[in-house]
């Protein structure tokens, strides 16, 4: 057989493998958007996955709780993370949505090391982000002003925090940031801050976490309620989600995830909370185990 006829078959052939390919990884492709809390998380999980299904593609991206369940609802994307439930955010369709509870994550208030403080009350703190109290002095710490550094609209860490701490009263005009890291950085870096993450982003000697009563913000507080101050990782698909969105999701369920995965990198297993709060923030006990 001629070289040219050869070449020009091995070229085809190339063009058919690389097609198939191409379609194959398409069609497993699964992509995840929303929450930043949840990132780190979802991050993990798609690697791990990956290795053990060597032809699925997971794609994870941030934005926010709000972006992740108005892209889900949209068909844009087969998951969206978020830190709320889909029912409390204005233009979402909780209806049409399927929420599958993955985690627990802790939200704690951190502080720059400067400012002198461990622990402050709730009412301090909500004083602090409604503008009432513009000096560290004013609860205890040195003589300071206080630079508030919160989460930006759509934020679902934002919006746990509000609900949990400010009482309905409106959060002072601030600089606004959209990921856990960013806010640790500046908090880090800017004396007088203060601002508030997910427990997985936390473990940093450059930054004080805040006691909230002289409740210790663990993961054991978190699982009676104790430490008030966090919120579910929701993943919402579709109410009839693909093939390949409900196994990922099964994945996400199971012991690899919720045993090994999820406390090693921070965050709490559904499986180890003693009180269930549904989407109006009521807590209910539900035994030892789950």
């Amino acid at each position: 057989m001629p070289k040219k006829v050869v070449s020009k078959l091995l070229a085809l052939l190339f063009l058919i493998l690389f097609f198939v390919v191409g379609c194959a990884n398409n069609s497993s492709k699964i992509t995840i958007v929303g929450s930043s809390a949840m990132q780190l998380l979802a991050e993990q999980a798609g690697n791990d996955y990956r290795l053990s299904h060597p032809n699925s593609n997971i794609v994870v991206q941030g934005g926010g709780s709000g972006t992740g369940l108005s892209q889900v609802q949209a068909g844009a994307v087969q998951i969206g993370t978020s830190d709320v439930y889909a029912e409390t955010q204005n233009g979402i369709n909780a209806k049409k949505l399927q929420d599958h509870l993955i985690a627990v994550v802790g939200i704690v208030p951190i502080v720059n090391k400067d400012v002198g403080i461990k622990n402050l009350t709730k009412a301090q703190l909500r004083d602090i982000f409604t503008g009432k109290v513009t000096n560290w002095k004013e609860v205890g710490g040195k003589n300071e002003a206080i630079t508030v550094i919160n989460r930006s609209k759509g934020s679902g860490t934002r919006k746990s925090f509000e609900d949990l701490i400010l009482d309905n009263k409106k959060a002072i005009r601030s600089q606004e940031q959209d990921s856990n890291g960013t806010v640790k950085k500046i908090v880090n870096s800017t004396p007088g801050t203060i601002s508030y993450i997910s427990f997985p982003y936390a473990n940093d000697k450059h930054i004080q976490k805040i006691s909230i009563d002289h409740v210790q913000p663990t993961n054991r507080n978190i699982t009676t309620n104790k430490w008030q101050l966090w919120s579910y990782e929701h993943m919402y698909t579709k109410k009839n989600p693909d093939k390949k969105t409900r196994a990922f999701i099964k994945y996400m369920l199971g012991n690899k995830v919720q045993k090994d995965l999820i406390p090693k990198i921070g965050y709490l297993s559904i499986n180890d909370m003693k009180v269930i709060r549904n989407s109006q923030n009521k807590v209910t006990k539900i035994g030892n185990s789950r």
